[in-house]
């Protein structure tokens, strides 16, 4: 009992990171669409670095076949490009899209995400209280960038400030959902085999397809400068998270 409250616990803080998102509520609507695009860029960093660096990283584990998980990252790619051609049949076809279809990709791969890590916290719990102790402190600094550049996303797509934070959270409550399923039926364990490199060829579908064609979108020198630089420190970021925590 104790385990599982400790689990829920964790993720519920973990979920509650979507909401670091109020900081940008009250900004102007001219200052937030100057910096959501720098926000885009960042997010595109983090999402690749999440992908290579700690996705995929995890999922070519000693006891997977690495044909394999690289079989699912590119179903996972090519699963997202489908769905972003149903969405856009569904929502916009033959009429205007108020809202660009990596709105509704970037929630799911986020939340297939979250489901992961709500995963990983509850089993490390099951483990030991110190291990996920730290687990938890891991992803709550791996989410924290990645919520900040989802929020620009969701903003950028099209969503209202309150929607962006509302669906952005129910994205986060995934975490919850994969908590409590490996908790009590801890076979499902074996679905992150899968789900991982999945949600890795999701975000480099977003990332590459998606969100840095909207970049291109400002071709100024200056911007392109910083759209680089925030691209790179995303990435760097990641980078820096995990050498830190397997330190």
């Amino acid at each position: 009992m104790y385990e599982l409250i400790a689990i829920l616990a964790s993720v519920t803080i973990v979920s509650l990171i979507t909401f670091i998102g109020l900081i940008f509520i009250g900004l102007k609507e001219e200052l937030l669409k100057n910096i959501t695009m720098v926000l885009v860029g960042f997010a595109s960093g983090t999402l690749l670095g999440g992908a290579f660096l700690h996705l995929l990283p995890e999922a070519l584990n000693p006891e997977s076949d690495p044909t394999v998980t690289f079989y699912y990252v590119v179903i996972g790619i090519v699963s997202f490009f489908a769905l972003e051609k149903f969405l856009y049949w569904r929502h916009c076809h033959e009429r205007e899209c108020p809202t660009h279809m990596f709105v509704y990709l970037n929630l799911v791969g986020d939340g297939v995400h979250n489901f992961i890590d709500g995963m990983v916290i509850a089993a490390t719990f099951l483990v030991s209280f110190d291990l996920g102790f730290a687990t938890t402190l891991a992803v709550i600094f791996h989410e924290i960038p990645q919520e900040i550049g989802d929020f620009g996303v969701l903003v950028y797509g099209g969503l209202s400030r309150k929607r962006a934070l509302a669906y952005n959270f129910l994205s986060a409550v995934t975490a919850i959902v994969g908590a409590l399923a490996t908790y009590f039926l801890m076979y499902l364990r074996s679905i992150e085999l899968l789900l991982v490199p999945f949600a890795a060829g999701g975000f480099i579908y977003i990332a590459a397809t998606d969100l840095m064609p909207e970049l291109h979108k400002k071709p100024h020198a200056g911007e392109s400068i910083v759209q680089l630089i925030v691209i790179l420190l995303g990435i760097g970021l990641m980078a820096f998270l995990k050498i830190a925590f397997e330190a």
